[in-house]
């Protein structure tokens, strides 16, 4: 199915929330010296790579600045720093924020300064990073799902890794036949996290027609893939801690809970938060509806150009380079934990070594794999910050059972319809 994109028109001029004050256009650049370009982000190897750039690149000093994560205040810091005209050139802005600073008009098209190097990177991906074929960015990493899983405890209890989700409802019931205090997994609540079971279910959250918005998490792909998990966790065949909590990382610890499908990043999660089980744990593919290959993708991030930088050229320079370079990438990679977004990075020999904690298993070989099967066919709406947090709240209540996942679907509608609207833009019919 065709990606669906949404249009200039739809994002510049359907909002009330376009940041006013940033100016006419970008400041003369001081031609005295090298371009100075400021980078502001939290993921841990970012410094490292600038500093790396810098020793080979005299004619362009990247002067990078930690600062809060984007959704803890980092994103908050950003927008009132673009809304003064103290922004810096670059900002390291996830893939699910990437359209509300598009919405907000602090971004600036980069598209001839990143042409020349477009097929490094998958075409999806770029559809995160800009609107009607234009760039506003540069992608650095993605994050396809996988399940992790205890693959002592599978072996032990004779029980097959499933391939399906099919397999998975039933691999649920033997576990719980099995061990009746364990469960093959928690039941999952986050809403980022769940975004991922819908982005491989192709039950879209948002979409545009005519320069419109359309919502649709009350679509009946959504019910459906919300109805899988709920019928699980009906049966009693789901673990009910919250999401990300103390709880479940001791779980994982014990074998109280034998699996967790999740990101790429849930690997670093798990050995940080599980060591009491580490040589323990397995990767296995997601599980796939029916005979379908896709697979869902939760998180990632790019490297965004801000619309005061004096210096896009360069800043989009720099930010293809720290995406793609060799060096750049190694050093991401044993920083982060990330999976490359572009081509060149995804052939890093750094993906194939084994990881202790999974058996010496090269798990992110297996994720370089999946990401080539990652659905195309997504988009983040405006105001995800409104949105995720009435789905967060309606999921947080699942597994309390003072409300189900249709519950949940149904509020975050609601909420994103009454928001969009308020905040002036156009809702298709």
């Amino acid at each position: 199915m065709r990606r669906t994109r949404i249009t200039a028109a739809a994002i510049f001029a359907a909002t009330s929330i376009m940041l006013t004050g940033c100016g006419g256009g970008s400041p003369e650049a001081d031609s005295s010296g090298p371009a100075e370009i400021t980078f502001w982000g939290w993921a841990q190897g970012y410094k490292e790579s600038a500093e790396l750039w810098n020793k080979s690149h005299p004619d362009i000093k990247v002067k990078y600045e930690a600062i809060t994560n984007g959704g803890s205040g980092g994103y908050d810091k950003m927008f009132t720093a673009a809304k003064a005209g103290k922004a810096p050139c670059l900002a390291q802005v996830g893939y699910e924020t990437f359209t509300s600073f598009l919405a907000a008009g602090v971004l600036q098209d980069v598209s001839s300064y990143v042409k020349e190097q477009k097929d490094e990177f998958p075409e999806w991906v770029w559809g995160n990073v800009g609107v009607d074929g234009k760039a506003y960015g540069v992608p650095v990493d993605t994050a396809p799902m996988a399940m992790f899983y205890r693959s002592d405890l599978f072996k032990n209890a004779d029980i097959a890794v499933p391939r399906t989700w099919d397999d998975f409802a039933k691999a649920a019931a033997a576990v719980k036949a099995k061990d009746p205090s364990s469960r093959i997994m928690n039941l999952p609540t986050d809403p980022y996290l769940y975004a991922g079971f819908a982005w491989q279910g192709g039950a879209a959250w948002f979409g545009t027609k005519n320069d419109a918005w359309e919502v649709s998490f009350d679509s009946a792909a959504n019910g459906k893939v919300g109805d899988y998990w709920q019928k699980l966790f009906d049966k009693g065949l789901l673990a009910s801690y919250p999401a990300f909590d103390a709880a479940l990382y001791s779980a994982w610890s014990k074998g109280e809970v034998w699996a967790e499908v999740g990101p790429v990043w849930s690997a670093s999660l798990i050995r940080d938060n599980a060591a009491g089980s580490a040589g323990k744990w397995a990767v296995a593919p997601m599980p796939r509806w029916g005979t379908t290959e896709a697979v869902g993708n939760s998180g990632g991030s790019a490297t965004a150009v801000m619309k005061d930088c004096a210096h896009p050229k360069e800043a989009a320079e720099f930010a293809l380079w720290m995406s793609t370079n060799d060096k750049s990438v190694s050093n991401l990679i044993k920083s982060a934990a990330i999976l490359p977004a572009s081509k060149s990075g995804l052939a890093n020999s750094a993906l194939n070594a084994p990881e202790s904690y999974y058996s010496d298993q090269p798990i992110y070989r297996l994720f370089r794999d999946e990401s080539a099967k990652v659905n195309p066919d997504w988009r983040w709406g405006p105001i995800m910050s409104t949105s995720s947090k009435a789905l967060g709240d309606g999921l947080g209540k699942v597994h309390t059972k003072k409300a189900t996942y249709q519950d949940a679907l149904d509020s975050a509608q609601k909420d994103t319809v009454f928001a969009l609207k308020s905040q002036g833009f156009s809702l298709a019919k």
